[in-house]
């Protein structure tokens, strides 16, 4: 990966609409070039999708949630159950496997209290958990899905 490469991938970070031609320029290559670049990267993996990225506030989901786990019990059974249960939720957005006090952090959209309400009852049913804790997102500070290229 070189610097072209850094600076398409930043290009597309910020609008994956913009067309070839506008990328070619930018980066100093002619259209063709630089499609057979983003094909390559898209080959390898480094670009995995194009997506609309859409304002959550705006389609009422006004409240964030981080939902910390701990595990009901370490065993194999327990981690793919508990992993295909919280993914089954179209509110959790973000699901980790951590390190430290808690084993899962959940990210949750949801609209208000009451909808966090019905999504915490289904997720604690049938499954033990050694303990849940909630906490509110007052304010996003920053929020980006643009991956850090410097290190590159």
């Amino acid at each position: 990966m070189d610097a072209i490469d850094r600076t398409i991938l930043s290009i597309l970070q910020q609008d994956s609409e913009t067309p070839v031609a506008q990328i070619a320029e930018q980066v100093g290559l002619t259209s063709t070039p630089c499609w057979r670049r983003i094909q390559k990267l898209e080959a390898n993996g480094i670009i995995s999708r194009r997506v609309a990225l859409l304002q959550a506030q705006t389609l009422g989901l006004t409240m964030t949630v981080f939902v910390q786990v701990k595990a009901g019990n370490h065993d194999k059974k327990w981690l793919s159950t508990f992993s295909q249960h919280a993914s089954s939720f179209d509110e959790v957005v973000e699901c980790y496997r951590m390190s430290g006090e808690y084993d899962y952090l959940l990210k949750v959209l949801v609209t208000d209290m009451a909808c966090f309400d019905h999504f915490y009852k289904r997720l604690v049913s049938g499954i033990a958990f050694s303990d849940v804790t909630s906490s509110f997102a007052m304010e996003q500070i920053k929020y980006t899905t643009a991956v850090p290229l410097t290190h590159l």
